[in-house]
């Protein structure tokens, strides 16, 4: 499969995904798990009524949205729902009512410094409703009275989140998590659903799994708390390294951010892989989260989660607005959000912790491990090579010689799969 193929082809999973107007809950969150099961057949879709309690928080009613519009007196559409699913407010409450200019405009919302930007509003916990339009629309609004209708429901029902689980020799595990909660919008939704889903897929296929790992699709925040509250004992035994994936398919930048302990083996797997992808990568802190590390993270839970991303949410223009479309989103920067994930999961799967097994340096050439010929390719080979044996004293892993020589992990797992096979090293626990 070559990259712009697999690149075309999660463009390809976002654009199918983008119409559906998704939240916490309700048939969009639901439509989303059917699609990505048809492309993850192990993938098992839960349910948790409302009213569930989970830590200090509690599962919302279930929202069905089928219409909302403004109508003028004319009986012309000032803003449609069918038009664009930002058109209302997340979670409004049911309405049909009359009202005029002056108090329409109460329930109304717009950002003045974009003015052809449809905003993203919620209001998940407190009941009220209300419409998002362009500031150019606001604008253009006459005088008058005008419609108002939304066609919802918000009443007791589920949260539904989707789980995968895909063995591997050790019961010790990576977990992936991603959100599938926001309407229409590419990055800042739809890029980690998507990229999640081809990892998934390339994990599947692979010949030799060192780790198990479970990968799971939630609702942002109460997702996450509720998944935890679920599983936290489990998590804390058996996950080694994780990332939460979000924000991963523009072409504009990579970016990392940390867990909160900072230095845990996801944080040194996913800076290494974007050191080696581009140097110049984003750094963020700890105090720049924003998405689910923060409950992935919180004191007594304590998971190992790192950040992988492309533009960064909440730091680049577009964000929670129409303007995070499809075309920000590309089949490249997909791709590259990918290629990125992939390398910091195969180091977390490569990195071993290796012992020279003879005193002074191994007679490499008797085993045919030396280079017969000398060189430019092969004294790069020899120098990499030596210098991983010098630092292959049990006390320093892959990742940590990596770093040392200024090489990827991934050649020097190459490197040391035949000084295992010959016993000249072994691998230390």
């Amino acid at each position: 499969m070559s990259d712009d193929t697999l690149g075309h082809r999660m463009h390809g999973w976002a654009r199918d995904l983008f119409p559906i107007c998704r939240s916490l809950t309700g048939p969009g969150v639901r439509e989303t798990l059917a699609y990505l099961k048809n492309l993850l057949p192990g993938l098992t879709v839960h349910e948790v009524p409302s009213g569930t309690e989970a830590f200090d928080w509690t599962v919302p009613p279930e929202w069905t949205i089928r219409d909302a519009w403004v109508e003028n007196e004319q009986g012309e559409r000032v803003i449609d729902f069918k038009r664009h699913n930002l058109h209302v407010l997340g979670y409004s409450e049911p309405v049909d009512t009359w009202l005029d200019l002056e108090e329409l405009q109460k329930h109304l919302y717009s950002l003045p410094e974009q003015p052809d930007a449809i905003p993203y509003i919620t209001s998940y916990y407190s009941r009220r409703w209300g419409f998002c339009l362009t500031h150019e629309a606001r604008q253009a609004l006459k005088p008058g009275r005008y419609r108002a209708v939304v066609d919802a429901d918000l009443k007791p029902g589920v949260l539904n989140y989707a789980e995968l689980l895909i063995p591997g020799e050790s019961q010790d595990e990576v977990f992936l998590s991603t959100y599938v909660c926001h309407p229409s919008m590419a990055n800042n939704e739809l890029s980690g659903p998507v990229v999640t889903t081809a990892i998934a897929q390339w994990i599947a296929a692979l010949l030799k799994r060192r780790y198990s790992y479970r990968i799971v699709f939630i609702p942002e925040t109460i997702g996450s708390i509720v998944y935890l509250s679920r599983k936290l004992d489990h998590l804390k035994r058996h996950v080694k390294a994780g990332f939460n994936v979000s924000c991963i398919g523009d072409d504009r930048a990579y970016s990392y951010l940390p867990s909160r302990a900072g230095d845990t083996l996801s944080d040194r797997a996913a800076k290494h892989a974007l050191e080696h992808i581009d140097a110049g990568y984003m750094r963020y802190t700890w105090l720049d989260r924003g998405s689910d590390e923060r409950q992935y993270c919180s004191p007594g839970v304590d998971l190992p989660m790192a950040t992988v991303m492309r533009s960064k949410y909440g730091r680049y223009p577009e964000y929670h607005t129409s303007l995070d479309n499809l075309s920000l989103v590309t089949p490249t920067g997909l791709e590259g959000g990918f290629r990125a994930l992939q390398a910091a999961i195969a180091a977390v799967e490569s990195n071993v912790t290796p012992q020279v097994t003879v005193l002074c340096e191994p007679q490499l050439g008797k085993r045919g491990l030396y280079p017969t010929l000398s060189t430019k390719e092969t004294g790069a080979k020899v120098a990499t090579m030596m210098g991983m044996l010098s630092y292959a004293d049990g006390k320093h892993d892959l990742l940590q010689i990596a770093e040392i020589l200024h090489v990827p992990i991934a050649k020097l797992a190459e490197i040391l799969e035949p000084f295992v096979a010959n016993g000249l090293v072994k691998l230390v626990e």
